[in-house]
């Protein structure tokens, strides 16, 4: 089984109407680290990420993101994605000032928030332990700050 984590996700720019924000992805703004090596976002296929401002959903669940490292191309759909913690947590950073909140309810928002918040911190556990493994002291710094 491959080892798959985000190594950055960033977006090229926002485009935020109504009902949705579109995260416009763009080379060198987007990589996967698929077993230690760097697979960086090459827009052969879908190019941004569509969240719903209302339901904090993923409306372009079906989309294909294409990864490259030299020759190789690995093709990733949004369903695969969306299982990876680590990636939860960057679109989370990204979209969350773009929510709508007042269309969610107390209740709900408050079990989202929740299970949000538990990810973050798996997450980050397991990138300290990752950055313990691979004696990067900078990030292992970095990443303890934000306990």
């Amino acid at each position: 089984m491959k080892m798959i984590t985000v190594k950055m996700l960033r977006p090229y720019y926002l485009k935020v109407d109504k009902k949705m924000v579109h995260v416009v992805l763009a080379y060198q703004y987007f990589s996967l680290l698929i077993d230690n090596q760097v697979y960086q976002f090459v827009p052969l296929e879908a190019n941004e990420i569509l969240v719903n401002r209302h339901t904090k959903a993923i409306e372009n669940i079906r989309a294909k993101f294409a990864f490259q490292k030299g020759e190789d191309v690995v093709y990733k759909t949004m369903y695969e994605l969306i299982t990876y913690p680590d990636f939860i947590f960057h679109l989370h950073l990204i979209v969350k000032p773009y929510f709508n909140l007042s269309k969610v309810g107390l209740e709900q928002m408050n079990e989202v928030d929740q299970m949000i918040y538990e990810l973050e911190r798996m997450n980050l556990k397991r990138r300290i332990d990752q950055a313990l493994d691979e004696r990067d002291k900078a990030l292992f710094t970095e990443l303890v700050k934000h306990l």
